[in-house]
């Protein structure tokens, strides 16, 4: 847990309430835990126990807060097992598991808090990003880190510019003749200390000044750029809230004649809620800090106010939704760039913690994207008080990371390249010829299709995107008396800027537009190969259907009056391919929709099925005893040779069975016959022959018969026979079922 100035803020906001009535041992177990001393805490309820999830949440909480998450992670698994457990606890818990680093956990988890408290931000935006952990923790080589050596065994956070030097807060023993220890952490109270930058580290260390460290928590300390004001976070002394916790405030004091002045409290403070961590604009007229004043979005959050030109102070006004949420965000620092705001959050989704957030400011001062800096910055614990130079080379953050020599240690870093918010997808939209074309709306699709952008294009054609990266886009273009065009692209790449021009065609008048759909379903069949032939021309183009399934002809060569012919070979992966023949006249301008006059659906089709029943063939017949193929039979028998041409990859097995009537023997060797030269037939009509083959069955294979009530009997000689005196009929008809040439499909 952190142990800024704010961890008490963040502590009260957590606090509980206590229903059941206690005893003497409690009643002190609870006072410690609301008084910040969370060791004394942990201490009284290990000895009395934790029988209720109100006890349970206390020993967890304080577990928490002194780091030891292990035993915490185990109390409140138990609690989000219990009946009474909140939405709150299950966050917590989520929480947790991820500074453990079970991060599949902690996304399940959230994934239930969100359930619980759909409105909540936090939830959405984690269940939005389950599984972002895997790229946070990749180092990309954007920062080099050290943990300094100016570091102690105590806190050491809130690293400053100020001049050549860097001023931050530490709880180090000093030279003082009295140690006076902060409660929850038993350490000694935050002081403010000055230090040369060194070329790896921080040197002569020293305290700030006598009139900034006072006897209880001073720091963190902010700058203006001439180093003549100065912004401190400090205890607030004097007054306690109305539940007995003592606040935070901002003082500033200003360097006058050769020293500070005293200090001053800042508009902002109250008694009843915290303001601290402060920073200055590089132009010195802008205030950000951190605070828990009512009117927040949850937390703590970020807030900035005008610094005037008298040196007085405008409104606070909440940085808002795109910066702040539910959780707690803080130490916010405005780059001299003016370009970029970087903060800490454990309200968004990072590696555990407080992670490091970098938002991008735009050229009007709205926020833009915000990004999580990641690893080697980030960790599974609390990472804050990032800042960085005016050139963006090094800086400075802290972090209670494992592996540090104290509780936050300060780390340095070199930046080896700069931040960059996504990527720039921009083009030109032009014409078939390449001509520039200004007017056209440009919209930008993610990949659920729902449209993120839009932009309309001037006379120089162009338009530009700012989007995230490593995602897939489609971009369309619409004109007035143009046909729309798109195209898909992907910022998956290691360019920072993408170029993806948009085609469109000028409308002539005349278009063929088709739509082509599923038989059973209705609905469009993405990636249909389409085979357009003009019959007048013999010109052959083809086409793919998009997500939509269909496509758009443009008729060039067609005026008014013209005749037109084509035929359209469709073809699609698991349906029945078919060739059709439009015919029509162009007696009119506009869009000539092929699908509203032909069959354009397509029939889908599995492995294993019998092409008879999809395609509506009538029963083949022979002469007696003969395997000579009939004319009636021909007919039937070229709807396959069709099907087959159309679909050369399609297999089949055609398969000739009898009735039971006759010996075992001949009605195998007739059926095989009759299999053998319907085959044959196709065979010599279709490509790749071999693509049939024939066999009889006789009669081994009977048909199946379905009942009125669904099931399904086998018409074996025996069910047959039982009709033979009581129904004629339909003895004759179940033979006559079994009687049947099948085209089983074993290859599309």
């Amino acid at each position: 847990m952190k142990k800024s100035l704010l961890s008490a803020v963040i502590f009260s906001l957590a606090s509980l309430t206590f229903a059941q009535e206690t005893g003497g041992k409690e009643k002190k177990a609870i006072k410690a835990y609301e008084g910040f001393s969370w060791n004394a805490a942990i201490e009284k309820y290990e000895e009395i126990g934790t029988a209720t999830i109100d006890q349970k949440r206390v020993l967890a909480n304080s577990y928490w807060r002194t780091n030891d998450l292990a035993q915490a992670e185990e109390l409140y698994s138990q609690i989000v097992t219990t009946d009474g457990h909140t939405a709150d606890d299950i966050y917590s818990y989520a929480s947790i598991l991820r500074q453990n680093k079970s991060y599949e956990k902690s996304d399940e988890w959230m994934a239930k808090f969100s359930e619980m408290n759909v409105s909540d931000s936090r939830g959405k935006e984690h269940v939005a990003k389950a599984g972002i952990y895997q790229k946070l923790q990749n180092d990309k080589g954007q920062f080099v880190i050290k943990n300094l050596d100016v570091n102690s065994e105590q806190q050491d956070f809130g690293a400053a510019y100020y001049k050549d030097k860097i001023v931050f807060a530490s709880s180090r023993e000093g030279v003082k003749s009295i140690y006076r220890r902060w409660n929850w952490n038993e350490l000694p109270f935050l002081d403010v200390y000055v230090a040369d930058q060194a070329a790896h580290d921080l040197t002569n260390l020293t305290h700030f000044h006598k009139k900034i460290n006072k006897k209880f928590h001073e720091g963190p300390v902010a700058f203006n750029k001439a180093g003549d004001l100065m912004i401190f976070t400090r205890n607030n002394y004097e007054d306690k809230a109305l539940d007995g916790v003592t606040r935070l405030k901002l003082f500033q004091s200003k360097f006058v004649e050769d020293k500070w002045s005293k200090p001053e409290p800042l508009p902002f403070n109250s008694a009843e809620y915290s303001v601290g961590h402060a920073c200055i604009s590089d132009d010195g007229k802008t205030l950000f800090f951190a605070s828990d004043m009512p009117g927040g979005l949850g937390g703590v959050d970020i807030y900035k106010a005008e610094i005037k030109a008298d040196g007085t102070f405008g409104e606070a006004v909440n940085l808002g939704d795109k910066i702040n949420t539910e959780g707690n965000e803080m130490f916010p620092f405005i780059h001299a760039s003016n370009e970029f705001l970087m903060f800490s959050s454990n309200g968004k989704v990072g590696l555990g913690g407080l992670d490091v957030f970098v938002a991008q400011i735009k050229e009007d001062g709205a926020f833009g994207k915000v990004m999580n800096v990641g690893a080697p910055i980030n960790s599974s614990r609390d990472d804050f008080s990032f800042i960085l130079d005016q050139n963006s080379q090094t800086g400075f953050f802290a972090s209670n990371r494992e592996g540090g020599k104290g509780d936050d240690d300060i780390y340095k870093f070199d930046m080896t390249k700069p931040f960059t918010f996504g990527k720039t997808i921009k083009g030109v939209a032009k014409d078939k010829d390449g001509n520039i074309l200004a007017g056209v709306l440009i919209q930008l699709y993610n990949n659920d299709g729902d449209e993120e952008q839009r932009v309309t294009t001037g006379e120089n054609g162009e338009y530009s995107f700012l989007v995230p990266a490593d995602l897939d886009w489609a971009l369309s273009g619409d004109k007035e008396k143009y046909f729309p065009g798109g195209t898909n692209t992907s910022t998956a790449t290691d360019e920072d800027v993408v170029i993806a021009d948009v085609e469109l065609e000028k409308d002539p008048g005349l278009s063929l537009y088709a739509l082509i759909t599923d038989k059973e379903t209705k609905e469009p069949i993405d990636s249909v190969h389409i085979k357009l032939t003009d019959n007048m021309t013999g010109i052959t183009e083809e086409y793919w259907t998009p997500a939509t399934g269909d496509f758009l002809k443009p008729l060039k060569e067609k005026k008014l009056n013209d005749r037109g012919s084509y035929n359209l070979t469709l073809e699609a992966k698991g349906y029945l391919g078919k060739t059709v023949t439009y015919n029509t006249e162009f007696d009119k301008e506009g869009k000539y929709e092929v699908h509203s006059v032909l069959d354009l659906t397509l029939e889908p089709i599995q492995v294993g099925g019998d092409l008879s029943k999809i395609i509506d063939i009538n029963p083949i017949y022979f002469d007696l005893g003969k395997h000579k193929i009939r004319p009636d039979a021909a007919l039937e028998l070229d709807k396959i040779v069709k099907v087959m041409n159309e679909n050369p990859e399609m297999e089949i097995e055609l398969g000739s069975h009898t009735d039971s009537r006759g010996s075992d023997k001949s009605n195998e060797s007739l059926s095989d016959r009759r299999a053998k030269a319907s085959a044959a037939y196709i065979k010599e009509r279709i490509s790749n022959p071999d693509r049939i083959n024939g066999k009889g069955y006789g009669e081994y294979k009977p048909n199946k018969l379905i009942l009125d009530d669904g099931s399904e009997i086998e018409l074996k000689e025996d069910y047959i026979n039982s009709f033979k005196s009581s129904d004629r009929k339909r003895y004759d008809e179940l033979h006559q079922m079994n009687r049947r040439t099948e085209f089983i499909i074993l290859k599309m």
